[in-house]
């Protein structure tokens, strides 16, 4: 039976769901980790470039999300101001170290950083200049992907190779995973990955009530309850983090 395309969508999805979450080693180990960041005062750093952009954005000021997340979004380096010159901005050797220098990551600190190829200067400027620091870096590509390409960077390397921890999205190479006449249609890396990264966050929560530490939860700013809770937070930590 040849099924409609939405549907091989949908099958393609659960397939890689299914994969990616049986990677219950990763998950618990990067969930303890942040878990250990914020109970000694640590940050939680996050970055990506183009659409991986997108999972940096999804845990900042997140209703159910940690208050303690600095993301760092470079306009150039996501898609609203000119897509293509970003595809240009993150091949660039040195950009990614002169954004993140700006930041004062340390020992205390985590760094998620996301690219389906994992193969771009940026990010593994900016994994490479975290781990410096002291950091745990925790990378989420698609290994094969980034099996199947060379690095762009001069050092040879590709992103999954500075991860502490590195979770795979499952996706295709190229990341569109439907064929229809030819073509290949309906990305997978941003749906994956955010599924991942919430589950590594949702874990953390759980790690940290546990042991009865406030976890610092944003509620959602369009419910009945919780604006006192939010505005405290706001209040917090609105100077020290940028566009909060």
């Amino acid at each position: 039976m040849n099924l409609e395309p939405y549907k091989l969508y949908q099958e393609s999805i659960f397939t890689k769901l299914k994969q990616a979450f049986e990677q219950e080693n990763q998950i618990q180990l990067a969930a303890k980790w942040i878990a250990e960041s914020l109970k000694n005062e640590g940050w939680i750093y996050t970055s990506g470039t183009g659409h991986s952009h997108m999972l940096a954005e999804e845990i900042f000021y997140r209703a159910g999300g940690f208050a303690k997340v600095i993301p760092i979004l470079d306009p150039p380096l996501m898609l609203h101001e000119s897509a293509s010159l970003s595809t240009e901005i993150e091949r660039k050797e040195g950009y990614g170290e002169d954004l993140i220098k700006n930041f004062p990551l340390s020992s205390k600190d985590i760094f998620i950083i996301s690219s389906n190829s994992g193969r771009n200067a940026v990010p593994i400027e900016m994994a490479n200049f975290a781990k410096s620091k002291g950091a745990k870096v925790i990378v989420i590509t698609n290994l094969a992907h980034s099996h199947s390409v060379e690095s762009r960077h001069s050092s040879g390397l590709k992103l999954y190779q500075l991860g502490d921890v590195v979770l795979d999205n499952f996706g295709e190479i190229g990341d569109a995973s439907v064929s229809i006449s030819g073509k290949k249609v309906g990305a997978t890396s941003t749906v994956i990955g955010v599924a991942l990264l919430q589950a590594i966050l949702v874990q953390a929560a759980g790690l940290l009530i546990k042991e009865g530490i406030d976890a610092e939860i944003f509620h959602s700013s369009n419910g009945n309850e919780g604006e006192e809770i939010n505005e405290r937070l706001i209040s917090k930590y609105k100077n020290q983090i940028k566009g909060l």
